[in-house]
């Protein structure tokens, strides 16, 4: 394979960089690959693209069409993903580390898809919360919303995972409504560079709504507005340099970090050797030690246990490790690849002389690797590498000190105070797993510890077999870590769409809140409906437009006979006595769900038309108790409504049951499934 050049893709054009650029060799042979620079670009003409063009195209589509260009962006990459694997094992990757790069990534996209449908509305903006009394004759209320911010994201990734970096940083942007400048760490370019030409290529984003740099950032920091924001995933050195920037600090520019992390696994102190669960440790630690050589900002550093246990798990893992078969990774017999790079190597070499300080290693040479097939020297070769430390309580360099590949230390605990001091130490992780099966030892960890870490995970031989592991983030929990983590949030599903979101609380009228949000607040006046809002097509319909019923007068047969229908013979509904002195009873009452059917019964339009189903009710609460002879009314608002696909959307209903003096007795959304008028001419899709 020839030296490729690698482009930046820059307002609509690809770039091959001018100056000197960085060679980019092969982990396996240090064969020369490519090279980088990203001289000459205009840093300020790319994010003007991006604010010009990107930024408008992207909040003029709502989060379902925005779901369908990831999802769309997804089977693109798909077929063409073994382009990617292909140059993936380049990097060291073996076919199982570049699965987890490569088709973690497109998973990613095809996650926030599915959740852009289904938690988001069809709508250019979200409504955040309830609606805020603000006054005491509810004339003026409060709402928040969030709206896209009017900048670019600007990713910054580490050359570890250089395809599901780029796609679970771009996926939750996109889909928030901002353009995103993607910068792959160089030392991995080439890979990130290939999915950027699949996605530039795919024509499936608007223009301005994905750009890339191959090489350096140059001044690109110093051109961002308040309204950009930035995604960092690297090195505490790196992360701190570029917050640092007086650009970033005078313009409040939002950073997201994520950076070193010195994650623990606990062994807990029930789990004895031999038994399934010292395996599923066992297995756990190995895998965590070895998948793409120990280079994953998830991976276990710190391996927490009692002291009772040393010996065992000392030898167990050592005798598992020994079984890695490193080597080429593109043969299907290689269990570990070399790590991404020489300057890698010599970086985790030089990261276990310091932890040598205070540790022994147990297993594993940093400086020999005898391998067959593969040059030692030329590739960045390395054994996995368990250490010791030679006073737990003492030690100060596990809990400082990370090599970035297949290396961690062991660190023995007396008791579970003990093993939850030393979890802290590392001063905040992206991750921390304990083994056992005791809810109370579960319970003192998880609470003791959690205020340092992003992501727990409980393992036991229960959730083993489904489990995704210790270090696998998903993109419907967050990723992220407090302290030396970084203190940021990745992922998280909707969590991570609303970081590229502004806030914005909103004040004024019932009438304005519900113009402006399309969402009925109650205090609107009524618009007038032509007809009952269930013989209006989908399109027709308006928030506040509603139905009230007739009273309905609740009887005491009613009630009873509810009950033995049922089967719900509650003594608050059979028995008067068994009811007296009640807090909440005045006496024998209606039960809620009789209500709930009463209701339906007032406002349901019984032929025909264009409501297709009931199909859920949300944010039920029983307010005030009816009792026999009081009568009931009920009223139905048209709360929101939603494009689904081309033959229905979704109509959220306010309703409120009120007794005949006009208290509240109960609220709830009614959800139903509604026809379009015209289906082929009002298709969401």
């Amino acid at each position: 394979m020839g030296i490729q050049r690698l482009h930046s893709y820059a307002a609509g054009h690809w770039h091959a960089g001018t100056g000197s650029p960085a060679l980019l060799v092969s982990a396996i042979d240090g064969a020369p690959v490519a090279e980088a620079t990203s001289g000459g670009l205009d840093m300020a003409a790319m994010l003007r693209h991006a604010h010009r063009r990107g930024g408008p195209a992207l909040r003029a589509l709502t989060f379902h069409e925005r779901a369908s260009l990831l999802k769309a962006l997804a089977q693109a990459l798909t077929a063409r993903k073994e382009e990617l694997y292909a140059l993936s094992a380049l990097t060291g990757a073996t076919r199982a580390d570049s699965w987890i790069d490569i088709d973690g990534g497109i998973g990613t996209l095809f996650v926030y898809a599915s959740k852009g449908k289904r938690e988001l509305p069809n709508e250019t903006f979200l409504v955040d919360g309830a609606v805020e009394g603000l006054s005491r004759n509810g004339t003026f209320l409060g709402q928040h919303i969030r709206v896209p911010r009017e900048g670019a994201s600007v990713q910054i990734n580490a050359f570890n995972f250089p395809v599901w970096g780029m796609l679970e940083k771009l996926a939750p942007a996109i889909l928030g409504g901002m353009p995103v400048i993607a910068k792959p760490a160089t030392a991995t370019a080439y890979l990130a560079e290939k999915a950027a030409r699949i996605i530039v290529e795919s024509g499936i984003l608007p223009e301005g709504a994905f750009q890339f740099v191959a090489g350096s950032t140059g001044d690109l920091l110093d051109h961002l507005t308040s309204q950009d924001m930035v995604g960092f995933t690297g090195s505490l050195a790196t992360s701190t340099r570029l917050q640092a920037n007086a650009n970033i600090l005078k313009n409040a520019v939002h950073f997201t970090a994520e950076r070193d992390s010195l994650n623990c696994s606990i062994l807990g102190p029930d789990i004895e050797p031999g038994s399934p669960d010292f395996d599923i440790f066992i297995k756990e630690v190995a895998r965590e030690m070895t998948v793409k050589a120990g280079q994953k900002c998830t991976a276990i550093r710190r391996i927490i246990l009692p002291a009772s246990r040393m010996e065992a798990v000392q030898a167990a893992l050592s005798k598992r490790l020994a079984g890695v078969a490193v080597g080429d990774p593109r043969l299907e017999t290689t269990r570990m690849g070399p790590l991404a790079s020489l300057d890698q190597r010599a970086d985790v070499r030089a990261q276990i002389e310091r932890l040598r300080a205070e540790c022994d290693i147990v297993w594993g040479d940093p400086d020999a690797a005898s391998l067959s097939g593969v040059d030692a020297v030329k590739g960045a070769f390395v054994t996995p590498m368990l250490l010791a430390a030679r006073d737990a309580q003492a030690a100060e360099r596990p809990h400082d000190t990370e090599a970035f590949g297949p290396a961690a230390t062991l660190l023995a605990y007396g008791d579970l105070d003990n093993a939850v001091a030393l979890a802290r130490r590392g001063d905040g992780s992206l991750a921390g797993s304990l083994v056992t099966r005791d809810p109370e030892i579960a319970r003192r960890v998880i609470f003791g510890a959690g205020a340092f870490h992003g992501r727990l995970l409980v393992l036991n031989a229960d959730c083993a077999a489904e489990s995704t592991g210790h270090g696998s983030p998903m993109p419907h929990l967050v990723h992220g870590g407090p302290g030396r983590a970084g203190g940021g949030e990745e992922l998280g599903g909707i969590r991570a769409v609303m970081h590229h979101m502004q806030r914005v609380a909103l004040q004024g009228s019932p009438a304005m809140l519900t113009a402006l949000t399309k969402s009925y607040v109650k205090g609107t006046p009524e618009p007038v409906s032509p007809a009952h809002p269930f013989r209006l097509a989908f399109e027709d319909l308006v928030p506040g437009q509603s139905f009230h019923s007739p009273e309905r007068v609740i009887t005491l047969a009613d009630i009873e006979h509810f009950a033995h229908f049922t089967g719900d013979t509650f003594y608050a509904h059979m028995d008067e006595e068994a009811v007296k002195g009640h807090p909440f009873f005045p006496g024998r009452v209606a039960h809620g769900y009789l209500l709930l059917s009463f209701a339906a019964g007032l406002f349901v339009e019984p032929k025909r038309g264009p409501v297709l189903a009931n199909y859920g009710l949300d944010n039920l609460r029983f307010l005030k108790p009816v009792t026999p002879g009081e009568s009931i009314r009920v009223r139905l608002t048209v709360k929101s409504k939603s494009p689904r696909n081309a033959a229905y959307g979704e109509v959220r209903w306010d309703v409120e049951i009120t007794t005949g003096t006009g208290e509240t007795a109960a609220t709830y959304d009614l959800l139903t499934m509604n026809a379009y008028a015209e289906p082929a001419a009002t298709a969401a899709e």
